[in-house]
């Protein structure tokens, strides 16, 4: 049976890291078996379970095979680690890390690494569950894959006290919501309030979404000393039976989804601290005050371009992956990652698409039906040119 599979987000420096890996070990104390999944390019989800190690990550160790010529060769030891973390309990551990820093694109690292793992066999491991331990933005497609192409069965939002927190919360619940509209199966679990200091502002953000507030983990100096010490939460008693209970809640299957919450829009949201946004919009400012006490011509300024000069994020000399890059870059796709294998053929990403282009044959007439389909309005994550007499999205 696939492994059950448990997508953690919210806003950086929340504590993601923190509450996946004591979520993670409870459920291995508990004598289930779990992979702890980094999704950050940070790639430090998983140092305090692994004892303070930094994982070499996916990311790495296929640059480092694909160098020598040896990316077939990449296997489960080169990029899923263990922890013993007592006697018959055994966590594993991989982080998919990310392109090198100023070079790429994290999205897509993150991508190209659940296609990996998946040609690894994934989903044939002997795993309880797989908890994916992701960060807030789910505004690149990347980051949004667990919800775009339903890897994750539910997530976990985690969240404080403060409004740059619950504003993260909210467009994580909105990207969700949009995604399970369009056909997705993730559901939202609900809200874990961290760092909890009494304050109510979390729980009148819940109620006005409707999203259930799953646990409050109470801000300890005691914690956070053995957090930064790369020990786990569970030493402590108070934290051993919160994170207890919530692991036997999920285990059981006694939170049920939440699916009928609605995610606020920024009028609503801002009234939940007490603020309005004001009417109309902020005044203008004009070329005379920035250009003030120069002597530059004003009209002279170059306009920022903003067509497709970026450095690209793809880059590959196989002709057959090359001239289906040229062709979805001119029919306005911007490729955000490539593959091929002998199954499947070529699948291309854009963002949150996932496209199998499958062979070259009649690599025109496809790009005809995708040009078509991005016209008609409609919107989808998935598109199987595999068999063009019978093509398939949603």
């Amino acid at each position: 049976m696939a492994p059950r599979m448990l997508a953690i987000y919210g806003k950086g420096g929340m504590g993601k890291s923190f509450f996946t890996s004591n979520l993670t070990s409870r459920l291995t104390f508990d004598g289930f078996r779990v992979l702890q999944l980094g999704c950050d390019p940070k790639h430090d989800s998983c140092n305090t379970v692994f004892g303070g190690h930094s994982l070499p990550t996916l990311g790495e160790q296929w640059r480092i095979f694909k160098e020598q010529g040896r990316e077939d060769e990449l296997s489960v030891g080169d990029v899923i680690f263990r922890s013993q973390l007592r006697d018959n309990a055994v966590l594993y551990g991989c982080e998919l890390g990310g392109p090198e820093v100023g070079r790429g694109c994290g999205g897509q690292g993150i991508s190209s690494g659940f296609k990996t793992l998946e040609g690894l066999g994934l989903s044939k491991w002997n795993l309880d569950y797989v908890v994916m331990d992701f960060l807030g933005d789910v505004v690149c497609g990347g980051f949004a894959t667990p919800l775009a192409r339903s890897l994750a069965e539910q997530v976990i939002i985690v969240v404080g006290h403060d409004r740059q927190s619950l504003y993260a919360a909210n467009n994580i619940a909105k990207a969700a919501a949009y995604f399970r509209s369009m056909g997705g199966t993730t559901s939202v679990l609900g809200l874990i309030v961290n760092r909890d200091d009494g304050s109510d502002t979390a729980d009148t953000y819940a109620k006005a979404v409707g999203l259930p507030i799953l646990a409050r983990i109470p801000l300890s100096r005691k914690v956070r000393e053995l957090a930064d010490a790369c020990r786990l939460a569970l030493e402590d008693e108070q934290f051993n039976t919160i994170f207890g209970e919530l692991a036997s809640k999920i285990a059981q299957n006694e939170i049920p989804p939440c699916d009928d919450y609605t995610a606020l829009e920024y009028h609503d949201f801002l009234r939940v601290f007490g603020a309005e946004e004001p009417d109309g919009r902020p005044d203008s400012a004009s070329a005379d005050e920035l250009f003030a006490g120069t002597t530059g011509n004003k009209k002279a300024i170059p306009m920022l371009s903003l067509s497709p000069s970026v450095i690209p994020q793809v880059q590959t000399d196989d002709p057959v992956q090359l001239k289906v890059k040229q062709v979805m870059e001119a029919i306005g796709l911007y490729v955000t990652d490539l593959s091929s294998n002998e199954r499947d053929g070529v699948t291309v990403t854009s963002g949150a698409v996932e496209i199998r282009i499958g062979t070259i044959d009649e690599l025109d007439n496809k790009a005809a039906f995708l040009s078509a389909l991005r016209r008609s309005g409609q919107e989808f994550s998935y598109v199987d040119l595999r068999e063009m007499d019978a093509p398939s999205y949603r």
